[in-house]
């Protein structure tokens, strides 16, 4: 163990009694200080040195590299040179080391150069360290040659490379590399195994994980702490949750980034709820969150728009000074802007000091997903002002906010600058903006240019965004070859088919209506019901159309009905286009009234006080007759309703949105 105190008691004790001292024991006091991390006092015994030899600038060298300070162990190892001395392989493992820490391939290079010169290249530390260091800086390439030239290879040497490749985006090199290892007969350590469940994400990983997880056991590693962090941490990124939690339930000592693992394994994998509980247990018994674990909560909280949670996570944030983080402040303005909270999420952004492109990119992406094309356009352009580079996330919330504001002509020269002054080269999302603009503006012949020009294969996305197009400007020609399209690609999903059903509907083409529908029942595929919810008193009420499941369906139905005489007396009439389906017209008057999103906001006015916004969220677009009974009902009633539907927010307030019927 380390013992600062008991060292320096022993060097006063030598002083006092004036114990001789040689270079070897000047030496040997400068590296006790060096590990125990007092470089300052190892420096004061390296200064009053009178000799000193290379085991006396290495131990220096050594010191601050193990104690992150890589600049001064590269300062330290030039001067060793100035003095003439010639390094041994010592120092130039601990001088790669520094290299290593401050992902410095430039200094690698030349201290690599060194190694060669002085005859030390064939040392298999030393080649280890050489792999480390192009690793850590990121020189995946480099790392290899050194790795390939080497004469003689040891655990070290394969650990240290897989780590550079699982660490580097290089996931299929390290896993081959670990299945060579194993081939060759070199028997794996707790390193190898960890550096290798780095790359085991997804499905293919899992797979590779479980035999690694097999190797371990085999291995009689099981019980590691560090192995049982890794392994934790590799099937919650893998979505495996109940071995990660059977794992996590058994391990001795829980830190901040195993429990954040946790956290955001529950948050990416679709199990919200289970993250929100655990963020709380962390709070009752574990360590202090930090920036990671609270933005994996805002997160979910962000995507299940429950911003009363979102709000006492951001109590949490100011608490221990996380507010001001870039992620956690990210995290912060996405989440309000995804509750409809827009004027907190700028709020949050103004108080941010010198913030990079991720606040500006999430303020701007903000005001996009509410339909605040000229805020977010304003933005963008206050972002480049403040010499803040725009990257390509950046460009989709710009191009999304010209294209939900109709703002065609500047959505194109946007998305040319992109190349031009910023040197981004287009991918699929901005073409989807770009034909998105095109779409809802009506220029469907341009926007199928686009698809038909676009350097590489137009995903399911793209055609179904020019699908839906077609349907909201009934285009029966384009709109069934845009069908043909995505239903080669996603012939499971329903989207296509309900809108190329809704295109035939709103022509009165009732056969192919049926065509489609048989289509759909034949291949097994089944539509996606719409849903709205709303979030009162901390609890979701989700509705269904024509929904009588909730225990207050009588006095919501009453509201409903209470309403449709206040806003027909205030000049509302029902739009039965959007009745989709070839029923009496009465009929489709009586569906209509019943939507769910109307559904939603009767329970939303009876359930809140008046004055207080009512905030509805759904699952797909919302009609145009729900948009305009909403408008009216916003008017009769003196309440804002805002409503979040697949694409975007409306704001209904005093009979007008803030969408300006464009969406």
């Amino acid at each position: 163990m380390k013992s600062i105190v008991g060292g320096k008691k022993l060097h006063g004790h030598m002083i006092k009694t004036g114990f001789p001292t040689d270079t070897f024991m000047e030496n040997t006091l400068a590296n006790m200080y060096a590990k125990c991390g007092f470089m300052d006092y190892a420096r004061q015994v390296f200064d009053r040195m009178y000799e000193r030899n290379v085991v006396s600038w290495t131990t220096m060298i050594a010191g601050y590299a193990q104690n992150w300070r890589g600049e001064e162990a590269l300062e330290f190892y030039k001067m060793m040179l100035g003095e003439q001395l010639k390094p041994n392989q010592f120092t130039f493992a601990s001088v790669l080391r520094a290299c290593a820490n401050l992902a410095s391939a430039e200094h690698g290079k030349q201290i690599h150069a060194h190694v060669i010169k002085l005859g030390f290249a064939s040392n298999v530390t030393m080649g280890n360290a050489l792999v480390t260091m192009y690793s850590k800086s990121g020189n995946v390439e480099n790392a290899i040659n050194v790795f390939d030239g080497m004469s003689e290879r040891d655990v070290v040497s394969w650990s240290a490379l897989i780590a550079g490749c699982a660490q580097n985006g290089h996931g299929a090199e390290a896993q081959n590399l670990f299945s060579q290892m194993q081939w060759e007969g070199i028997e794996s350590d707790k390193y190898t195994f960890s550096a290798v469940l780095v790359c085991c994400t997804g499905l293919e990983g899992l797979e590779l994980g479980k035999q690694v997880h097999s190797y371990i056991i085999k291995m009689d590693f099981e019980s590691d702490a560090l192995l049982e962090s890794t392994l934790m941490t590799m099937y919650a990124k893998c979505d495996a949750m109940e071995s990660a939690r059977k794992l996590f339930n058994q391990m001795l000592e829980l830190d901040v980034v195993t429990w954040t693992a946790m956290i955001a394994g529950y948050a990416r994998s679709g199990h919200g709820e289970e993250s929100l509980i655990l963020f709380s247990q962390m709070l009752r018994s574990g360590p202090d969150p930090d920036s990671f674990s609270l933005t994996s909560v805002l997160g979910v909280c962000a995507d299940l728009a429950i911003v009363n949670q979102g709000r006492q996570f951001h109590a949490q944030a100011i608490k221990r000074g996380l507010e001001l983080d870039i992620s956690v402040g990210s995290a912060l303005i996405t989440m309000y802007a995804k509750c409809s909270c827009i004027e907190d999420a700028h709020e949050v952004f103004d108080k941010m000091v010198m913030p990079d492109v991720i606040p500006w990119t999430a303020m701007i992406a903000g005001y996009a997903l509410h339909g605040l094309g000229k805020e977010a356009i304003q933005l963008f352009e206050q972002m480049q002002s403040a010499g803040i580079k725009p990257d390509h996330i950046t460009f989709v919330g710009v191009l999304s906010a010209c294209s939900h504001v109709g703002l065609v002509d500047e959505g194109r020269k946007y998305f040319d600058c992109m190349s031009r002054n910023y040197g981004i080269t287009p991918c699929m999302e901005h073409y989807a903006c770009i034909v998105d603009q095109l779409g809802r503006a009506g220029h469907l012949d341009e926007a199928e240019r686009i698809i038909n020009e676009m350097p590489f294969e137009p995903s399911a996305f793209v055609w179904g965004i020019f699908l839906s197009a077609c349907r909201t400007h009934g285009n029966i020609k384009l709109g069934k070859r845009a069908a043909e399209q995505l239903l080669e690609l996603e012939p499971k999903e329903s989207a296509p088919y309900v809108l190329l059903s809704n295109i035939y509907a709103m022509e009165n083409r009732w056969d192919d209506v049926s065509k489609v529908r048989k289509m759909m029942k034949d291949r097994g595929v089944a539509k996606e019901p719409g849903q709205s919810w709303i979030v009162v008193k901390e609890k979701v009420h989700a509705f269904y159309v024509e929904d009588t499941s909730h225990p207050q369906t009588e006095e919501i139905y009453t509201k409903l009905e209470e309403l449709s005489g206040q806003i027909a007396d205030a000049g509302y009439v029902q739009d039965t286009k959007f009745v989709l389906q070839n029923l009496e017209e009465d009929q489709k008057e009586h569906n209509l009234s019943h939507h769910s999103e109307k559904l939603a906001i009767a329970y939303g006015l009876i359930s809140t006080k008046p004055g207080i916004p009512v905030r509805v969220f759904k699952n797909l677009r919302v009609c145009g007759d729900c948009h305009n009974a909403t408008k009216f009902i916003s008017l009769v009633t003196k309440r804002e309703i805002v409503l979040r539907d697949a694409n975007r927010f409306h704001h209904f307030k005093d009979g007008v949105c803030s969408c300006g019927d464009y969406w």
